[in-house]
């Protein structure tokens, strides 16, 4: 798991050399370093040298060397924030699909998982912190050089006995043999996930679960196809799409009564608090821009000096949003039936003799009767029924 291992004494995890860190400048501005005593950490706000880390609680704020005045955060590293800051070797998941995942499949300690399509390893790292710390994750790349950074990164972040990363073309070989009826779930992440279909069937345990990532809706039915044919059930497939929200303050009118007057008097009151709400949000805008508490006081005292008028923190949705990302197709692996014993409401062997016998009756009337209608039509091509 990308976390800091435990403390083995009172307080907080101290940063050692050699941990990662996840440096934070701002919202937008997320970094993940590897402690080294002799390295140093540059960005606009100055120079931060890594021994300077070293002893330091996670979450600390620490400043720059003079002459610079800047600071950052020094945060432990999360799933979350791993998926935030890894290098890319393939496109990831995100957070929103990660949680959709792990959520359906029904993830808790002491589960397996297989995964197909290691990638940046984003996904693998959420899905061994979901079964820790008894459970496992076997994954797979069919790529080689991308399955050996992905077990080095997996063993530097301490996560060898959580994960085994593998070097296999799922789609060709299939899982091992010997994962076979080993899995409570599987994800596959691949172009086609439906040729993969008959081998997860044949790992997942009863009761286990399935998803399949894909971007077009065409893989889409060809996976659900092949799930319905090999014997899952449950089959749906969702799709994630984020929506944010601007959050802002805004000067509004409250004296609607004032403003629907139809006389002269009344428009001229109308036309006077316009111009007292431009004046407001002029002063607001003033105010952000300068960035300064004194402005900041003006722009709210000229919001309070017209009753009329009120500065109100307003939400609104963005006009642009992440568009579409993939599908997420989930299954159950059905459960096989079970016979149930003599107690249990089940069929005793005297009930399952005679309905044998039943059956041999049966078989021998309908050979009778098919005897009796082959003589009675020869009887009538003979003339002997007219």
């Amino acid at each position: 798991m990308v976390l800091p291992q435990a403390a083995t004494g009172p307080g907080p995890k101290l940063i050692q050399e050699g941990d990662l860190v996840v440096v934070y400048e701002s919202y937008n501005a997320i970094k993940a370093v590897y402690v080294d005593k002799k390295g140093q950490y540059a960005n606009r706000f100055g120079n931060f040298q890594h021994k300077d880390w070293v002893g330091q609680p996670y979450g600390s704020r620490v400043h720059c060397r003079p002459p610079g005045r800047g600071w950052v955060y020094l945060l432990a590293p999360t799933a979350e924030l791993w998926t935030q800051v890894l290098r890319h070797r393939t496109q990831i998941l995100y957070v929103a699909d990660i949680s959709l995942v792990i959520a359906n499949l029904a993830l808790t300690p002491g589960k397996v998982v297989l995964e197909s399509g290691t990638g940046s390893g984003s996904l693998t790292h959420s899905l061994a912190r979901a079964v820790a710390p008894h459970g496992h994750v076997h994954t797979f790349d069919f790529h080689q050089l991308r399955a050996d950074e992905a077990r080095a990164e997996f063993d530097r972040h301490g996560l060898t006995g959580l994960v085994t990363g593998g070097h296999r073309n799922i789609e060709e070989q299939g899982f091992p043999q010997e994962l076979h009826g080993q899995a409570d779930a599987v994800f596959l992440d691949l172009p086609g996930p439906w040729r993969v279909v008959p081998s997860a069937a044949a790992c997942i345990r009863p009761g286990g679960n399935f998803c399949s990532f894909s971007p077009c809706i065409e893989q889409v039915q060809k996976t659900c196809e092949a799930l319905d044919r090999h014997g899952f059930t449950d089959i749906r497939t969702l799709e994630v799409l984020l929506r944010t929200y601007e959050v802002s303050t805004e000067t509004l009118h409250t004296n609607a009564a004032q403003t629907q007057q139809p006389n002269k008097q009344g428009k001229k009151r109308s036309r006077g608090a316009a111009a007292a709400a431009a004046a407001t949000d002029e002063a607001a805008a003033d105010a952000a821009a300068a960035d300064g508490s004194e402005a900041a006081a003006a722009a709210a005292a000229a919001a309070a000096a017209d009753p009329g008028f009120v500065r109100q923190v307003l939400a609104k949705p963005c006009m642009d949003a992440r568009g579409h990302t993939g599908y997420l197709t989930f299954a159950r692996r059905f459960v096989a039936a079970v016979a149930l014993d003599n107690g249990s409401g089940g069929s005793s062997d005297a009930e399952e003799e005679e309905d044998a016998g039943e059956q041999q009756a049966g078989v021998a009337a309908a050979a009778d009767g098919e005897e009796r209608q082959q003589h009675t039509d020869s009887a009538y091509e003979s003339g002997a029924g007219i």
